[in-house]
């Protein structure tokens, strides 16, 4: 893009340029937090009502978005508010940047929504859900080390720590259930 160029191509130009740089600082512990969320929330779902599909994905995304409301929160006003008042550009980049929070919850939320298509009672539900937040716990943390250049043992290290966490989670879910 050639300096003072306000065609249309500079301008996306510029746009993807900024996008490429914003995917390789990319953070994704929002991610890993938010996947570990959502499973938390479907194992503490033990007391769904008429409509526990429903219920369910309400209760995912919203617990998804106060969360992540709470960050920006904690983000813009618990260290930033000390050193000097945020600007919009700095709010938007700090909602941007904990957004992955809440985008951590689509999958599993998804998987409820499609569980009665695949013949899935809620028990069942429940399971494909809290088996695709660990999965996507662990991709996200894989993503991650990888994004970071970490090895492969690095990954694979990674990977198992979230197996782990994820088979924890697994194994509360089996004790509230039993």
């Amino acid at each position: 893009m050639v300096a003072g160029d306000t065609s249309g191509a500079g301008r996306a130009a510029g746009r993807r340029a900024r996008r490429a740089e914003h995917r390789a600082h990319a953070d994704y512990t929002g991610g890993v937090y938010g996947s570990m969320l959502a499973a938390s929330v479907v194992i503490g779902a033990g007391s769904l009502g008429a409509f526990p599909r429903a219920e369910l994905i309400l209760l995912l995304l919203l617990t998804s978005l106060v969360f992540w409301v709470a960050h920006v929160h904690a983000e813009l006003f618990g260290a930033r508010l000390a050193r000097h008042a945020p600007d919009r550009r700095v709010i938007l980049r700090v909602c941007r940047d904990e957004w992955p929070i809440v985008k951590a919850a689509v999958p599993p939320t998804a998987a409820i929504a499609v569980s009665p298509v695949l013949g899935l009672d809620v028990p069942g539900s429940l399971w494909l859900a809290l088996s695709v937040a660990v999965a996507g716990q662990v991709g996200w943390s894989v993503a991650a080390a990888h994004r970071a250049g970490a090895s492969r043992r690095l990954m694979v290290t990674t990977a198992s720590v979230n197996v782990l966490l994820g088979l924890v989670i697994v194994a509360v879910k089996i004790a509230l259930t039993h």
